[in-house]
């Protein structure tokens, strides 16, 4: 196995082309005991935190003390008896949610779920539900299920193609935006002297009939101070980018490279202006793994015992999930990657059309593919100042809005909080405290008017 590439340099802090107020947004995905095969072994990763509401409450806390903007939590409604140690045994994401919205004041709180194995009503509802129990923080990542054997856990024989997949959540997501503006904002006067609970003027029903779905409404749910939900989206294929660049209001992306995080960025503003949008109004916040150590040899250090216990098994297993859990153990490992283009119809076809392509260009065999895509590695590696150079590198660049971090090991999240944030602070980077309450005042979204509101005042006019 060839060891990894030393650290680079720390790099030079740029001229800011953007304008100073611009501030770099914070998330963190609760990852419990983590996503890979490896991180459940360390003695201070609580072994069964993925199921400990607690364990998600004292981290939420944690995050809220340090003005992240969010908490993240990701699923997917398939495992094998090879998923990673999280994927196995982990809690529902708007049932966790909702309690830690009891527990917490400020911070955002999005959960991922499917478009490809729900129904639009009751997301409306149980989103709008979860905006409304946190004050207008909650935001949905919304995800089309990359993996075929979801279909057997919900009545279907075959999975969703993928063009299908996608063309069911743009007309998913219109429908739960519809039904959240089922009230406009001063629908109920609640007037007890004249017995007027409801002004039913301002009640709308939604009567949509689409190619997938048939829904009338009204919901019996009133709009959050937010207004809606942040919608985000995790999608890396060419029609995952137009699902973003159309709906999102930020995106979920993996961070493997400056120069692929400056295409994917400039690749999905673009196309976002081309729908007539603000690219502005779209954050890209790339997830990311962090090493923070007192000097950059020993993160480098940190780095190579990380490597050093590669078990490429559990690698390969982790490669195959991108191609719906493929068995990649079958094949030689020195050989040149098997031909695979033929499982990524239907899988993460962005993911692992990347994989594909790397492994072409620069000509890897199997194991080295294992090596480069089966672990998690980090380009956020380093001293306290190493690591705020390259976030703020990352951020001038326009590499990323904002970053998602990885949450499991407690050390590893407090050197985060206590020596990077600081740094991010004090260069003006990275806020003090909260400005608002609601998950859009964090991230400087706009608070969408009610369709039916405006389209009244436009018909007055």
């Amino acid at each position: 196995m060839s060891s990894p590439a030393p650290l680079s340099p720390t790099p030079r802090r740029p001229v800011p082309p953007f304008p100073v107020p611009r501030q770099i947004r914070l998330g963190a995905i609760l990852e419990g005991v983590g996503t890979d095969h490896a991180t459940w072994r360390n003695p201070n990763v609580q072994s069964d935190a993925s199921i400990d509401i607690n364990w998600y409450i004292e981290n939420a806390r944690l995050a809220e003390a340090a003005k992240f903007d969010f908490v993240f939590i990701v699923d997917s409604p398939f495992i094998t008896k090879d998923s990673a140690p999280h994927f196995l045994n982990r809690l529902e994401p708007l049932t966790l949610l909702s309690a830690v919205a009891a527990s917490t004041q400020k911070i955002g709180l999005v959960a991922t779920l499917t478009t490809s194995y729900w129904e639009p009503y009751n997301v409306a509802r149980q989103f709008g539900s979860l905006d409304l129990i946190s004050g207008g923080r909650a935001g949905w990542n919304v995800v089309t299920t990359g993996l075929e054997g979801a279909s057997k856990n919900y009545g279907r024989e075959e999975h969703f193609r993928h063009n299908v997949r996608y063309a069911r959540a743009r007309e998913f997501v219109e429908v739960v935006q519809g039904l959240w503006d089922s009230y406009e904002d001063d629908a109920f006067p609640r007037d007890k002297a004249a017995g007027v609970f409801l002004d039913p003027s301002k009640q709308h029903a939604l009567n949509h009939k689409g190619e997938f779905f048939s829904v009338a409404g009204p919901l019996a749910l009133t709009r959050s101070a937010q207004g809606q939900p942040v919608i985000f989206q995790a999608g890396d294929s060419s029609e995952g980018r137009d699902l973003g660049a159309q709906i999102a209001d930020a995106t979920f992306t993996v961070a493997e490279s400056l120069d692929s995080a400056k295409a994917y960025y400039a690749d999905l503003k673009a196309r976002a202006a081309a729908l007539g949008r603000d690219p502005d109004q779209i954050i890209v916040t790339p997830g990311i793994d962090v090493i923070v150590a007192d000097t950059d040899a020993e993160a480098e250090a940190i780095l190579n015992e990380r490597h050093g216990a590669f078990d490429l098994d559990k690698a390969l297993v982790q490669i195959g999930r991108a191609f719906n859990y493929h068995d990649f153990r079958q094949y030689p490992l020195d050989a040149p990657f098997p031909y695979t283009a033929n499982l990524t119809l239907n899988s993460y076809k962005g993911h692992a059309e990347r994989i594909i392509a790397a492994a072409k260009r620069d000509t890897l065999t199997l194991r080295e593919v294992a090596q480069r895509f089966g672990v998690w590695r980090s380009s956020f590696a380093g001293s306290p100042e190493t690591v705020a150079d390259t976030l703020e590198l990352w951020f001038r660049e326009g590499a990323a809005d904002g970053f998602i971090l990885r949450v499991t090991e407690p050390a590893a999240f407090a050197a985060f909080r206590e020596r990077v944030v600081p740094l991010l602070q004090a260069r003006g980077l990275f806020r003090t405290d909260y400005d608002g309450h609601t998950l859009r005042s964090h991230l400087g979204l706009d608070v969408p008017a009610n369709r039916n509101a405006r389209q009244l005042t436009a018909a007055a006019e």
